[in-house]
């Protein structure tokens, strides 16, 4: 197969390229310093009385019962005499704004299990049950800012991974991946889930149904890791069941409680397929003839016992995912987009490679994007296959996908990846990942590299703290000449009052890896951040504040031999949070680019080559998202390059009712320079009709100066059942600047109109 042959390949030039692959003298030292932790850490483990893999549910110290029930209907209210057997979760402590006082409600939780399902029941009091804040009810909206409750569930009780599912009074839901070790969530992850929720004269109560089918776990547990946490917003308010602490997030599954006395569950045949359909029309430019679009895809899914899942796509259809927002770039780099499709996302958090890389965007490996597109336009797929899961202590994720020609671009490629990590000590992992294939089909491209991540958040006793090392190598036929290599480290310290890190990468100038993302090879990039965001403990004068940041933040990029080629230093002076949630911010960023050849920044507008230094300033200012309408509202000023630039921003939010959310954002930027003045604006407007937390409709309405066109995305998103949905996909797009005379006017560029079913059959 090809696959095999371009690994093989791959892995037989890797052994030559890392047998000459010299390594800075920091980076190795930096590994030194992780063998010597992970030994000291080892001893430690030796010398408790439990090992690592106990120790993870020894250390926890909240645990609630399970209770069993036949079944139980989802409307919010938990009125089933099931419920008043279950062990209830009496009281949750608070984080913020006092960190382990009482919490200024109760909020009683619940849980039962059916043969197929884990059914969790919330009673969230509130003495002014008017004052709830919840505006939201579409999919996956940020909850952050209303009132809502958060669960994370740790199936595999390893402390590193995990799912969030939240809902808000209005019975908004929100689901996720734990990434990062439980330092973030991705949320573009969806699973199969059901929510009710309901208003009561005390407060809200809410029941969420988890199929057991939606998720992989270790067989055999007779306990999860379980974690609630409630946000009361009107009063900036957090609370947390198990380990309510400031320097811990909830999605930090190995501070998470547990949730015991779980029964063994059947799970089927673990078969899942989901056929769907799309048909529309579409027409490609004012004069192009209307192109009629159908076409039938097939997911399917194989439970490989409860822990591995295998998944299948053929002639796979992505017409429901929601368009990029577009953005202003006024860098010489390209700019990152995240992922956002189905097939891609499940699983995603396996892939994740290097400590800090999925968020600093130097260095990616395995860039999903790479694969179905090209220049922003979609390549066929022509069936792709993936297995991802977890065995005892080992991660492990394998994908591969097939693409086809489109017009007369050879883009026919097989590629594939291979992730595995494997966890050590009881916080720690070590891993590698591989690529093979090219989007382009060009010959011989693979990619190999290990990671090693030390963590702990027992540092000092009760914080956290991280190193991590890496390092890739990568070919290809066409490749020029130079270091095809890379390597890094960070050191954190991410808890509360200080946050503090350093980073070094060295990206070699001839590291391109097909499947990956490398925005700038060839250079040396050192960060090092300090922040101190302390709490006063009485009021400042007539303001309220509930925490202050002040930041210091340096980036210096250096070539492979030394010479500087740009720096930014941030620093934020004034950068405070009220108790009420609006917040106000001053920075000073000390900026310096090293032009080795031109810079066009805007058409007609090219910076000479030479070195530039620079001050730039950011004044910004922001109301609560409690609020009915709230804003934040940014500029940027100051020196740019050898002249001036001025960005104006502004994003805001209106939400007359939980029917009806207008969201906007809008910049204009104005750049005065010797070499020529230039404008550059982008608009955009989002309208979101709520008729229920399963049927939705949303028009994204966006302008930009720099591609001069003018385009609206509609999408009605229609939940019909829990295993099926219906979408409704309009795209309509008008030129602000006829290609032919020139002129300033709206003409009309291209249109599509796409209706998409789908449905999923469980076995």
């Amino acid at each position: 197969m090809e696959v095999q042959a371009n690994i093989s390949s791959g892995l037989t030039a890797a052994k030559s390229s890392l047998g000459a692959w010299s390594l800075p003298t920091n980076v190795r030292r930096v590994i030194a310093l992780f063998v010597l932790m992970v030994m000291a850490d080892a001893t430690l483990e030796a010398q408790s009385p439990v090992t690592a893999q106990s120790g993870s549910a020894a250390r926890r110290r909240s645990s609630v019962r399970i209770a069993a029930a036949s079944s139980v209907r989802i409307d919010g209210r938990l009125t089933e005499a099931a419920w008043s057997t279950a062990e209830a979760i009496p009281a949750l402590t608070q984080v913020e704004p006092m960190e382990g006082a009482p919490a200024s409600a109760p909020t009683i939780v619940r849980v039962l299990t059916t043969i197929d399902a884990i059914i969790i029941g919330v009673r969230a009091d509130d003495p002014e049950p008017s004052r709830i804040v919840s505006f939201a009810r579409q999919r996956d909206a940020t909850l952050d800012s209303e009132d809502h409750i958060k669960i994370v569930l740790d199936t595999y009780m390893d402390g590193r991974s995990g799912y969030v599912f939240a809902v808000n009074p209005n019975g908004a839901r929100y689901d996720a991946l734990i990434t990062n070790q439980g330092a973030g969530e991705n949320a573009n992850w969806d699973a199969v889930w059901e929510a009710a929720t309901a208003r009561t004269p005390t407060g809200w109560s809410a029941e969420i149904l988890i199929p057991i089918k939606s998720l992989l776990f270790r067989p055999g547990l007779t306990a999860w890791g379980f974690n609630v946490q409630r946000r009361i917003q009107r009063l900036q308010e957090t609370d947390r069941w198990a380990s309510a602490e400031r320097d811990y997030k909830v999605t930090q599954t190995s501070h998470a409680g547990l949730l015991t006395d779980l029964p063994p569950f059947p799970l089927g045949l673990g078969l899942s397929i989901r056929p769907s359909i799309t048909g529309g029309r579409a027409r490609d430019g004012p004069r192009a003839p209307m192109e009629e679009q159908a076409r039938l895809s097939l997911d399917a899914t194989q439970r490989l016992g409860a822990n591995t899942l295998a998944s299948l796509t053929a002639n796979t259809d992505f017409a429901e995912t929601e368009v990029d927002a577009r953005q202003v770039n006024l860098t010489r780099f390209p700019l990152f987009f995240p992922e956002k499709r189905t097939f891609f996302l499940e699983g995603a958090d396996i892939f994740d490679f290097g400590l800090g890389l999925t968020s600093d965007l130097d260095v990616l490996p395995f860039f999903s994007r790479r694969i179905g597109l090209l220049a922003g336009e979609q390549v066929p797929i022509d069936a792709g296959g993936k297995v991802n899961g977890r065995i005892g202590g080992t991660n492990f994720g394998a994908l591969v996908v097939r693409t086809r020609d489109v017009d007369t671009l050879r883009s026919a490629s097989t590629m594939s990846v291979v992730r595995v990590k494997q966890n050590v000590l009881s916080e720690s992992s070590v891993g590698f990942i591989a690529t093979a294939g090219d989007p382009l089909s060009r010959r011989n491209s693979w990619l190999l590299g290990p990671d090693l991540t030390y963590q702990t958040s027992h540092f000092q006793g009760d914080k956290n703290f991280l190193i991590g090392v890496w390092g890739l190598a990568t070919g290809r036929e066409d490749l020029r000449a130079g270091d095809r290599t890379a390597a890094g480290m960070k050191i954190d310290y991410p808890n509360d009052l200080w946050d503090i890190s350093a980073k070094y990468k060295r990206i070699g100038d001839a590291f391109d890896p097909s499947l990956g993302f490398v925005p700038r090879p060839g250079v040396q990039i050192t960060d090092l951040t300090a922040d101190w965001q302390p709490r006063p403990s009485r009021p400042i004068g007539p303001l309220h504040i509930r925490q202050c940041f002040w930041e210091n933040e340096l980036s210096y990029v250096a070539g492979l031999t030394g010479g500087w080629e740009s720096y930014r230093y941030f620093m934020a002076p004034i950068n405070c949070r009220l108790e009420s949630g609006d917040r106000f911010e001053f920075n000073v960023i000390p900026t310096g680019e090293r032009l080795s050849a031109p810079f066009e920044v805007a058409d007609g507008v090219t910076i000479p080559a030479g070195g530039y230094h620079f001050n730039r300033f950011r004044l910004e200012g922001g109301l609560a998202a409690k609020r009915r309408f709230n804003a934040q509202a940014t500029w940027w000023f100051g020196q740019f390059y050898d002249g001036r630039l001025d960005q104006y921003e502004l994003t805001g939010a209106w939400k007359p009712s939980a029917l009806v959310i207008v969201e906007l954002t809008g910049e204009h930027d104005v750049g005065r320079l010797p070499e020529g003045s230039f404008t550059q604006d982008l608009y955009g407007t989002r309208l979101r009709l709520n008729v229920s937390p399963d049927l939705q409709l949303t028009s994204f309405v966006q302008y930009d100066t720099e591609s001069d066109t003018f385009g609206t995305n509609s999408r009605l998103r229609w939940t019909f059942n829990p295993l099926g949905e219906l979408f409704v996909v309009y795209n309509h797009n008008l030129r602000t600047r006829d290609p032919l005379t020139l002129r300033r006017e709206l003409v009309f560029a291209s249109n599509q109109l796409l209706i998409k079913a789908q449905y999923a059959f469980r076995y």
